[in-house]
């Protein structure tokens, strides 16, 4: 349990390349993924928790 902020950040990363590479017309929508992957990374540092 201790690892499933990484594990959430791994997919959404993921997912990002995949939407990136097979679907490039979507263009802004596909990197709202990554930017939930960056806020999530952001928190995890500057808080410390363990979730």
């Amino acid at each position: 349990m201790r690892d499933l902020i990484w594990l959430i950040i791994v997919l959404l990363v993921i997912g990002w390349l995949v939407g990136y590479f097979a679907f490039p017309d979507l263009g802004s929508i596909i990197h709202i993924l990554i930017v939930l992957a960056v806020i999530m990374i952001l928190y995890k540092l500057l808080t410390g928790r363990r979730l």
